[in-house]
């Protein structure tokens, strides 16, 4: 997936969540709109090398957009909204063999059996194979050589691994995809020291059938795209 053009810059601070100060390589200091709800550990430090995109879109409040930092060993990609449509490019390219089977992809479906009408990411449909639902989960926490997920509590996460245990039973087949923004780590592991409800949870509904993928993304100089399958570790 190809980005927006791209300016230089390091970050300064970032506070309320969604705000950033950066001083782009002209000199010149902004405030940078972070799309991102986590909580950004190792993610970013005073100094850091940035890269943002501008908006020219008059009724934005920011028209700078914080992309990704690179932390030392290459870009993590902090943009979250920019995640799902480099898992759905991949689907459409059949660029991750375990889906390729799959022709017909759909965004944003709320599931049979939720409760609360919670959407999952992703439908994927194909006469002859079971359904197939998948919830895409950014992840960017590294830590003892594992990128870690979910680095705050997520009572959301869990109500999405409950909704796709309940389509397993039903039938359909329930994946959960980790997307691992960064280029560290040889695996996934649930951040057990985090939220132990959440990474006990994980380990229940795989037992049961749920299926567990973590999928690299690459950063390259001008876009993201999926670099293949990383293990996933849950004992």
């Amino acid at each position: 997936m190809d980005l927006p053009p791209l300016v230089n810059g390091n970050i300064l601070r970032r506070y309320k969540r969604f705000l950033a100060d950066v001083v782009l390589e002209n000199g010149e200091q902004v405030v940078a709109h972070v799309p991102n709800t986590g909580r950004m550990t190792g993610c970013w430090e005073p100094g850091a090398a940035i890269q943002l995109s501008h908006s020219s879109n008059p009724k934005r409040k920011l028209p700078w957009t914080l992309e990704r930092v690179d932390m030392g060993n290459g870009w993590v990609g902090v943009n979250t909204q920019r995640t799902n449509p480099v898992i759905e490019e991949a689907l459409k390219l059949h660029k991750i063999p375990e889906l390729s089977r799959y022709n017909e992809i759909k965004r944003e479906r709320v599931p049979p059996l939720s409760e609360g009408r919670s959407r999952l990411d992703f439908l994927l449909q194909q006469p002859g194979l079971p359904d197939t639902w998948i919830e895409v989960k950014n992840v960017t926490l590294w830590e003892n050589n594992c990128l870690c997920f979910p680095d705050a509590p997520s009572a959301r996460g869990s109500k999405h691994l409950q909704d796709l245990l309940k389509l397993v039973e039903s039938g359909s087949q329930g994946i959960i995809l980790y997307a691992l923004n960064r280029p560290e780590g040889k695996r996934f592991c649930p951040a057990d020291h985090i939220d132990p409800a959440y990474a006990e949870l994980l380990r229940d509904v795989v037992k049961k059938g749920v299926n567990a993928m973590a999928v690299r993304l690459s950063h390259t100089d001008t876009g993201i795209e999926t670099a293949g399958l990383v293990s996933v570790g849950l004992g």
